[in-house]
């Protein structure tokens, strides 16, 4: 039953990935040509993430950040008000814009629509034993922990999410978060993490 889910999981993530990349090319194009005309340095951001199985790929993001600005503190989150962000970068970032490249690791079968966020590589040899079953699926664009509240959870609160979401797999539960994140892009993570807090 979990083969045929993860199939079916796998279909649709082409299908959908395919289908969003077709249907929002003019508005990635035009959110490319403001990044560059607003700030130097390169469109798109890129960086090595662990995935299935623990192999290592680059994932595309939106660049928010200021040149020189990548280097962050493990465990540390950008919050909304960080001075490294860009102009730009502060809007890209409240409403999710900036993930929308990773539409193209979803389409390679590099991750998924939903499932664990990708953390950095520097995180691997921090991990339990327990914890590193979150590689025993694909990383998402969208998760457990990023309708729980996100920037408001520590690492080990997120983390846990994301071995949550592993346990209980199911597409039911894609589409559950897949429904929330439509209301975190809306109203924010603000609103989430005061709803989800304690559980």
């Amino acid at each position: 039953m979990l083969k045929l889910q993860l199939l079916i999981k796998r279909i649709v993530d082409f299908v959908a990935s395919l289908l969003i990349l077709i249907g929002l090319s003019p508005f990635l194009i035009a959110i490319a040509f403001v990044i560059k005309t607003t700030s130097e340095g390169p469109v798109i951001f890129k960086q090595q993430r662990p995935g299935l199985n623990k192999q290592i790929f680059e994932v595309y993001k939106f660049r928010t950040m200021k040149p020189g600005s990548e280097t962050m503190i493990a465990g540390k989150e950008v919050l909304s008000d960080d001075d490294r962000i860009t102009g730009i970068g502060k809007y890209l970032r409240r409403f999710k814009v900036d993930e929308l490249p990773q539409i193209l690791n979803v389409l390679r079968g590099e991750m998924s629509l939903v499932g664990p966020r990708p953390q950095r590589i520097d995180y691997l040899d921090q991990y339990s034993k327990e914890e590193l079953k979150r590689f025993d699926m694909l990383p998402g664009l969208t998760g457990l922990a990023q309708v729980s509240g996100n920037i408001y959870l520590n690492v080990e609160e997120r983390t846990q999410k994301d071995l949550e979401y592993v346990k209980n797999y199911s597409l039911l539960l894609d589409l559950n978060i897949v429904l929330k994140t439509i209301g975190v892009v809306l109203f924010g993570e603000d609103k989430f993490q005061s709803k989800h807090k304690g559980e």
